[in-house]
């Protein structure tokens, strides 16, 4: 989070919702439901990923071994997914920061249909 001008508040919300997305992703793992973050859960997301040993551990533990790759985003486009995302997060379990899923018109899934970031 150090290449943006967060408290530690705001760090700490963006880095949670990360968490939560990347956590619903592998719980639903084989489904292709085209998962996408909004642009500051992708914030978080890329956070986590970045530390590559720490991600690989949460992928051995979270995802039956498998790793969560990142594929960037292919298009942005106005198709409801962050959303239909935003749901899905809180339907297994994790409370959803809303204001933090705000620009979801603007976002679309990073990889259309498969099972990455």
């Amino acid at each position: 989070m150090r290449d943006y001008a967060y408290d530690s508040i705001m760090a700490t919300r963006v880095l949670g919702q990360g968490y939560a997305y990347l956590l619903t992703a592998m719980a639903l793992r084989g489904e292709g439901l085209g998962l996408a973050p909004s642009k500051l859960v992708d914030i978080g997301v890329h956070t986590i990923i970045l530390d590559t040993v720490a991600y690989a551990e949460l992928c051995d533990k979270h995802n039956g071994g498998h790793f969560l790759h990142h594929v960037p985003k292919v298009e942005m486009k106005n198709d409801g997914s962050v959303v239909k995302t935003a749901h899905l997060v809180a339907r297994a379990g994790w409370e959803v920061d809303l204001p933090l899923w705000e620009d979801a018109a603007e976002c679309g899934p990073c990889h259309p249909g498969n099972d990455s970031h």
